[in-house]
């Protein structure tokens, strides 16, 4: 155990520093501060000394160097367990500094802001916090470093019971914080240093992305059995987000179940009213839209009942005791909405083995935040990564261009619209058959479009629903007529598509032949 006899604090945020510095005092440590902090400290009566006055040497360069400084570092970096150490801090006059407590300049807050300047990011960054903590963090053997307020009720508890000192399980832990905290900082300079242009101007993608990621758990195992798992998340994750979830019950979730728990809830969420998706091997088998959870439920079971079969089962509004009661009927893997009324979660403790999650709904609908800092995808591929941004486009009727002799009616569109939305959840090559707020076959990952026509019209006859009078959509344009008259075939009257194929009269011309209306989005969503 090493005891706490001297601090050196310097806070940039200042929450619950107050009374840290108050129970540190009470331990009857000294305490070391700068500028604001120490000005803090004083106005409440805490007795602290300034860094300038410690080391004999002002601040300067309106506040730039005050703690670089050998009394500082020294007092820091030297080892209690090497004589030679203890001699020369003896002989330079470098007391020991047990404790540091230090959270860094707001860089990551300062270039979130829209107005946010060039200069601004400049003066926010921090130069000697970050240099007095890979001090401490280096010296942990002897030095416990605090770098976040988040920290200090444990550090204070464990001294109250050892009469203020700091173990060494403690203190190692403390500086593998400070090594990430140090890390995440640097790594958000470069991120936003290397989007800049010679000229001032910035790129979408900077010259070089530090990935900053932290380990949500380990995995049983990964997609198979014999491979290794963990699941991370963002440093910074998106409100709303599958890595948010609070899990009510239920066994830990795998690396497949966390895979397509995400494919179900990015999909549910992108719906106004209220929606059930049901998803099986990452593609929505089933999606649809209804007065109550348990109506969207019965309808996006009633696409492929044989696929919903240990499926991950998403809404988008607060589940009741109706539908928990119609789904605890089937085999389900995962379950997420929004919140559960308490007789929804007495009905699912009887399945103790089904995964119950709630998520919160982002403030404002997915495509208010979705845009923002969270907004890119990543795919890794053999050492590199492929990045793009989000696929957050949204159609509304005035992007519909009909290219077809017959128009579309109201219903029509609103089908049409509904299909699209689906499909872009759906691996490619997609087509999905929609009608009345539902899905009514759905064609996924084919290599071919006209067989994952076939596909759907297959799954849809299968689960005994018609396809007459349905809207079809498909995620990429038809390269041939061949799609087209199938899904004229099987009963649809009008599909979707984003057009741009240099067969596109051709494939026009056979939706006129068919008598089917077709409109273009001139948008594609691939998803591979």
């Amino acid at each position: 155990m090493a005891v706490i006899k001297r601090a050196l604090i310097s806070v940039s945020d200042k929450t619950g520093i107050l009374e840290f510095a108050q129970a540190l005092a009470g331990f009857g440590v000294e305490i070391l501060s700068t500028g604001g902090t120490a000005k803090l400290f004083r106005d409440h009566g805490i007795a602290v000394i300034e860094v300038s006055d410690y080391t004999g040497f002002p601040e300067m360069l309106d506040g730039r160097v005050k703690t670089l400084h050998p009394k500082v570092h020294g007092g820091l970096l030297g080892r209690r367990d090497l004589p030679e150490h203890v001699t020369a801090m003896q002989s330079a006059g470098i007391p020991n500094i047990d404790m540091v407590v230090v959270n860094l300049y707001p860089f990551e807050a300062t270039v979130a802001r829209p107005d946010a300047t060039l200069e601004d990011a400049i003066e926010n960054i921090d130069i000697g916090g970050p240099a007095m903590v890979r001090s401490a963090a280096k010296n942990w053997q002897d030095v416990a470093v605090l770098t976040d307020a988040s920290q200090y009720d444990d550090v204070l508890a464990e001294m109250r019971s050892t009469g203020g000192a700091t173990s060494k399980a403690t203190r190692f832990s403390l500086s593998v914080a400070a090594f990430n905290r140090v890390s995440n900082y640097d790594g958000a300079i470069s991120d936003y240093l290397s989007s800049f242009n010679a000229d001032g101007s910035r790129n979408e993608f900077p010259g070089q992305i530090n990935g900053r990621l932290v380990k949500v758990q380990d995995l049983r195992y990964g997609e198979n059995p014999h491979q290794k798992a963990a699941f991370y998340r963002d440093l910074y994750p998106a409100p709303g987000s599958l890595v948010t979830a609070q899990q009510v019950q239920g066994k830990e979730l795998s690396y497949n179940n966390i895979a397509d728990a995400d494919a179900a809830w990015e999909c549910v969420k992108s719906f106004d009213g209220t929606a059930c998706v049901i998803v099986k091997h990452a593609n929505p088998c089933g999606v649809a839209v209804g007065n109550s959870t348990l109506e969207a439920y019965q309808k996006a079971f009633q696409t492929d009942p044989t696929s919903a079969f240990g499926g991950i089962i998403a809404f988008n509004n607060t589940l009741d005791g109706a539908t928990a009661e119609a789904v605890s009927k089937q085999f389900v893997e995962v379950l997420i909405a929004p919140d559960y009324t308490e007789e929804a979660l007495e009905i699912f403790k009887a399945k103790a083995n089904v995964r119950v999650l709630k998520i919160a709904l982002p403030a404002g609908g997915d495509s208010d935040w979705s845009h923002g800092r969270n907004s890119h995808d990543t795919k890794r591929v053999g050492s590199g990564v492929l990045i793009q941004t989000a696929d957050n486009h949204e159609i509304s009727m005035d992007d519909i261009k009909v290219v077809t002799k017959k128009q579309p009616t109201p219903e029509q569109l609103e089908d049409l619209l509904f299909a699209w939305r689906v499909a872009k959840y759906v691996k490619s090559n997609a087509i999905v058959f929609c009608g009345n707020g539902m899905t009514l076959g759905v064609g996924a990952g084919q290599m071919s479009r006209v067989d994952s026509t076939k596909i759907a019209a297959i799954k849809a006859q299968n689960a005994g629903l018609t396809l007459q009078n349905s809207a079809v959509a498909s995620d990429a344009f038809f390269p041939f007529r061949d799609g087209v008259d199938v899904l004229a075939e099987a009963g649809a009257t009008c599909v979707i598509q984003p057009g741009g194929s240099i067969r596109d009269d051709e494939v026009i011309a056979a939706a006129d032949e068919h008598g089917l209306v077709m409109v273009f989005t001139g948008v594609r969503h691939f998803r591979h």
